[in-house]
């Protein structure tokens, strides 16, 4: 089951590294082509929600790895499926309808949750 864990984490976190590496450094003009909802939220949210993923990301792989707070492994998934259930929230609102990705992600988060539970 570690295994597993591992593999669908390590996704997950390549996947929230690079989005959130995107909403730190590069600016909303760089960002509009891929996130509509960017111009509807003010920069410093923006800016968060990026530090947030990057921190997420590092809190997937990093204490299970290590085996120091292994259950901060499972907060992170569990604030992923929170983070997503929240920007499907600000797709549906706004003329951006697309949350295919962001329900993908939920179901990848909430396997993770499920794994992590496993071997806690």
């Amino acid at each position: 089951m570690n295994i597993a864990y591992g593999i669908v984490a390590g996704l997950l976190a390549l996947f929230y590294l690079y989005a959130g590496a995107a909403k730190v450094f590069r600016s909303p003009d760089q960002l509009r082509p891929m996130m509509a909802w960017v111009d509807r939220v003010p920069l410093p949210v923006v800016r968060t929600l990026g530090t947030v993923e990057i921190l997420g990301a590092i809190g997937l792989i990093l204490p299970p790895l290590t085996g120091v707070a292994p259950w901060l492994g499972l907060a992170a998934a569990v604030g992923f499926v929170l983070l997503q259930v929240g920007a499907i929230t600000v797709h549906l609102t706004g003329e951006d309808r697309q949350i295919a990705l962001n329900v993908a992600l939920v179901a990848a988060a909430g396997v993770n949750v499920w794994l992590a539970t496993t071997w806690l």
